[in-house]
C-alpha cells in the first residue's frame, strides 16, 4: 500500500456494477466481501477494492474520515 492509495479510496468512483459511481470508500461491506470471496478485478481497481475490504473488515473506516474532510475542504 502507498499513502496515496488512501486518498484514492475517498476520491475514485466505482467504474462498474451495482454501485457504479459510488466512491470506493462508501461501498458497503457485503459488496466488498463478495469480491473477497469471488475474486477482485485485475489492476488498480482490484488492488484498491482489496484494500478497502481489508479496511472495512477490520473496522478501520474512521481512519478515512480526515481524508474525506480534507477533500470536502472542512477541517
Amino acid at each position: 500500500m502507498k499513502p496515496e492509495d488512501l486518498e484514492r479510496l475517498v476520491s475514485l468512483e466505482m467504474p462498474f456494477g451495482k454501485y457504479k459511481g459510488r466512491v470506493l470508500a462508501d461501498l458497503p461491506g457485503h459488496y466488498l466481501n463478495w469480491f473477497a470471496r469471488e475474486g477482485f478485478p485485475k489492476g488498480e481497481i482490484g488492488r484498491l477494492l482489496a484494500l478497502m475490504q481489508e479496511i472495512d473488515h477490520n473496522g478501520l473506516k474512521p481512519l478515512l474520515d480526515p481524508l474525506r474532510a480534507k477533500r470536502r475542504g472542512t477541517p
